[in-house]
């Protein structure tokens, strides 16, 4: 473990004084440091090996010069990508590490299927939708993602949540794995999650349908 350490160390001390001597065109004519292998981690086989494709431009570059821009544009371009970082193994290889974004739900567009991911991105992959709510109407991402976060912050179980509706008035109502629909209104969300906990929780209403939380100090419940 030392000795690979030992190497590590004089291999970086040799570089850092050959870069002390060398030009921008000499750095150019060294071919040991050009990439010759690029690694994909954190996808799928197929997608890492699609991603790969797509970054084998950067084969025979100096390591030293890669373009940063034209990496994260292509590696950002996949849906599929929360966040990522690049390392370089001197003196010839890199290694792109990915994390995968979350599925949330997913929903229709124009009769095709998409996933929301976690990273705010409709996502056409094939995967399981099972354990996922599905969401219908309008609705931008962004609206979604933020009743996501509210949720979470609730006292309420995202996983009992078999579907969501948006309005075009910018309001949702949900569906729990128990069929009851719970109206929320445009505002105090965090509260009206929290009040229908409780409610669900009270043996007092075994057979409710719906929880209309739409007015302020009004509660309607429907068996």
């Amino acid at each position: 473990m030392r000795s690979q350490i030992n190497k590590k160390i004089l291999l970086y001390l040799f570089l850092f004084i050959l870069l002390g001597t060398l030009n921008n065109k000499n750095i150019n004519n060294f071919k040991f440091i050009d990439i010759k292998e690029i690694k994909v981690e954190g996808l799928s086989e197929d997608n890492n090996s699609k991603l790969l494709k797509n970054l084998d431009f950067l084969k025979f570059q100096n390591i030293f010069f890669i373009n940063k821009k034209k990496i994260q544009k292509i590696i950002t371009s996949n849906n599929l990508v929360l966040n990522y970082f690049v390392i370089k193994q001197y003196p010839s290889s890199l290694i792109v590490k990915i994390s995968q974004t979350e599925f949330l739900a997913y929903t229709y567009k124009n009769g095709e299927l998409f996933f929301i991911g976690s990273n705010g991105k409709l996502i056409k992959e094939k995967y399981d939708k099972k354990d996922l709510p599905i969401i219908t109407g309008n609705f931008d991402n962004k609206d979604f993602l933020e009743l996501k976060s509210i949720i979470d912050d609730s006292n309420f179980d995202y996983k009992s949540i078999k579907s969501f509706i948006f309005f075009p008035s910018k309001r949702w109502d949900l569906k729990t794995e128990d069929d009851v629909l719970i109206k929320l209104s445009q505002n105090r969300l965090k509260k009206n999650l929290n009040l229908s906990v409780k409610i669900l929780n009270n043996d007092q209403f075994q057979n409710i349908k719906i929880i209309d939380l739409r007015q302020d100090k009004q509660l309607i419940i429907n068996e």
